[in-house]
């Protein structure tokens, strides 16, 4: 007996630091690709044919849907804060002014509802549409991992200070992605989602103009003529010039020509660290696919409500 208990006083500090050496985070690990299956089996099938529908309807939908799931976790984690309506709200926030795609979002949950009421959280149905957007557009597949729950609270301030900007530096960058748990790789992988999507004037008028980052000339003259010194602010221009509703890695092929719509582009082929990334991803759609589905995985998964934490809401504009 005296040899069991031995092994037990081995084994158990073993297996913490097994834990400890593997990040073991509790609220994480509540998180089941399996999660819906007997409370909610129809929900995936559900949130997908809406997805689907709102892109056939409208392929800028895709570009829309993989932006909110990333504005959403990169301000107090994946828990559906930036889709509460109000004053002090992060959707009323000037971070994210021009963030469309919300309606889709209720849709989906509406029918979740049909189907089972106070069951799926808004949190889930964001992470999961995102990933069934870029399938609807020959984009990667990945697992989503369910059972987040919703926040009660918003936060306009965090949202200033937490999403990146356009106009951002490459360290800039690096450190903003950093500070939620992703390094640089990812944050190039992660920023190739701009291979979908369009950007309005406001955001890219200091790329075309007083601009010392290298640019296509006939890029920047078309560009300029819809997008003057002053007014036009919410003319649109698609962030990938080639292929603006398909996932691929167009994006990045642009990058090496100079012809990045953004500051926060061009930067990552700048004759930087970032350089060697962007040069694999235009040379291999599969590269950037794997590790863009890698990262989304990685992104959807900051810091999520579960358990007992948060709420379901009926409603995703409202808390109450």
């Amino acid at each position: 007996m005296g040899s069991y208990k031995n092994i037990g006083t081995i084994l158990i500090p073993m297996f913490i630091v097994l834990l400890l050496s593997l990040n073991y985070m509790p609220c994480k690990a509540q998180l089941s690709t399996t999660f819906y299956d007997n409370t909610c089996p129809k929900a995936l099938k559900t949130i997908r044919k809406s997805v689907r529908d709102a892109v056939a309807s409208n392929p800028r939908n895709a570009a829309l849907l993989v932006r909110l799931v990333f504005h959403d976790c990169f301000v107090q984690g994946c828990d559906a804060s930036l889709l509460l309506e109000g004053t002090g709200s992060e959707k009323a926030s000037p971070a994210n002014d021009g963030v469309l795609g919300y309606e889709v979002i209720d849709a989906a949950k509406a029918a979740v509802e049909s189907v089972c009421p106070g069951v799926v959280s808004c949190a889930d149905i964001l992470a999961v549409a995102a990933r069934d957007a870029s399938v609807a557009v020959k984009g990667p597949s990945w697992v989503v991992r369910l059972g987040r729950r919703d926040s009660t609270t918003s936060n306009a301030a965090q949202a200033a200070t937490d999403l990146p900007r356009g106009n951002f530096n490459l360290s800039q960058l690096v450190s903003n992605f950093r500070n939620k748990g992703l390094n640089t790789r990812e944050m190039v992988a992660l920023s190739g989602s701009h291979t979908l999507g369009q950007a309005r004037c406001t955001r890219f008028r200091g790329r075309i103009y007083n601009n010392s980052l290298p640019i296509d000339s006939a890029f920047a003259t078309s560009l300029r003529q819809n997008c003057p010194t002053t007014g036009s602010d919410g003319n649109l221009e698609p962030l990938d010039l080639v292929t603006p509703n398909k996932f691929d890695n167009n994006y990045f092929r642009n990058l090496l020509t100079n012809k990045g719509l953004l500051i926060s582009d061009q930067v990552l082929f700048n004759g930087d660290s970032t350089d060697s990334i962007v040069n694999e991803y235009a040379r291999s759609t599969l590269r950037f696919k794997s590790d863009f589905a890698a990262a989304m995985v990685k992104m959807s998964e900051i810091d999520p409500l579960t358990g007992s934490s948060g709420v379901i809401r009926t409603l995703c504009t409202s808390a109450s």
